[in-house]
């Protein structure tokens, strides 16, 4: 099972018309979860096809309204529609006192990088981003799977119900030779994802980013806005796809546009020149990772 991730906001600051503000929706093996959720978050989920009803954790990097506001209408629909699954929003220190309480709602906040969800599959942690205080990035990272070597397991006899057996029993006993499970099969890595908000080029960024398949990281400004963009503890185009080759990341995928972009071009070309696998994100784009 892969992670879907949809981009339901991708504008910086302010909406424009081809750009909502900050959110993107993930779907891994049944869970929904919303990374971010600005104004609008749940009109977006309507047009591309998420039902809002099935989220079940938001995780708001930090306190701006362009990247939360949207939750707190998203909770007052839910509640019209007679929501009763516990919904958790992990947030920052601050999150209590700006949504309202509802019987389904528990609010996580956080004060420190580190674990924050476990969903089975995957989970969910929280690293710090350089741009206010109190502000975070998140990883989804799957846990690692046992794969079975094919070869080697049709050449030891293994077929039908005996691959779930030695799986519970960790052995199995094909005649008179005992077959161990260590001896074929390999532990294949998770799939990784990096949200960053809103930072600065950060070394925590690039660290929590070590290896991702897909960063999604902020590029507010082209690099002819550089010191706009120190001034405002945003990144460019470029920094961005620094922090990315850094992290030795698979993909980059560029978010957080600022409404002067019309055309983006410039910032994709600037960051492909430092990391080619570059995307730029609009309303709407899904990716499989």
């Amino acid at each position: 099972m892969s992670f879907e991730v949809t981009m339901l906001g991708t504008s910086a600051g302010t909406p424009t018309a081809e750009r909502n503000l900050a959110g993107i929706a993930v779907r891994h093996n049944g869970n929904v979860l919303l990374l971010d959720c600005g104004e609008g978050t749940q009109r977006q989920m309507m047009r591309f096809g998420l039902s809002y009803m099935k989220v079940n954790a938001i995780f708001i990097t930090h306190l701006h309204m362009d990247h939360f506001l949207g939750a707190i209408g998203l909770i007052e629909t839910m509640a019209l529609n007679g929501r009763t699954e516990k919904l958790v929003l992990y947030g920052p220190k601050g999150s209590r006192a700006i949504f309202n309480k509802k019987d389904f709602l528990e609010i996580v906040e956080l004060e420190e990088a580190g674990a924050v969800a476990d969903f089975g599959e995957f989970s969910v942690s929280a690293f710090i981003a350089e741009h206010d205080k109190n502000c975070f990035g998140y990883s989804l990272k799957e846990k690692e799977r046992l794969r079975f070597h094919e070869e080697k397991a049709h050449a030891a006899g293994l077929k039908g119900q005996m691959f779930r057996e030695i799986q519970e029993k960790g052995e199995i006993k094909i005649g008179k030779k005992k077959i161990l499970l260590k001896s074929i099969t390999y532990k294949q890595a998770g799939k990784k994802i990096i949200y960053t908000g809103d930072t600065a080029p950060s070394a925590s960024v690039a660290k929590a980013a070590k290896g991702a398949d897909l960063l999604i990281h902020e590029s507010t400004f082209a690099e002819d806005k550089k010191e706009e963009a120190k001034e405002a503890h945003h990144s460019t185009a470029a920094q961005a796809a620094a922090v990315a080759k850094k992290a030795g990341a698979g993909k980059l995928l560029l978010t957080h546009i600022s409404g002067r972009y019309r055309d983006t071009t410039p910032l994709l070309d600037e960051a492909k020149k430092i990391f080619p696998n570059t995307l730029i994100a609009v309303d709407g784009l899904k990716i499989s990772v």
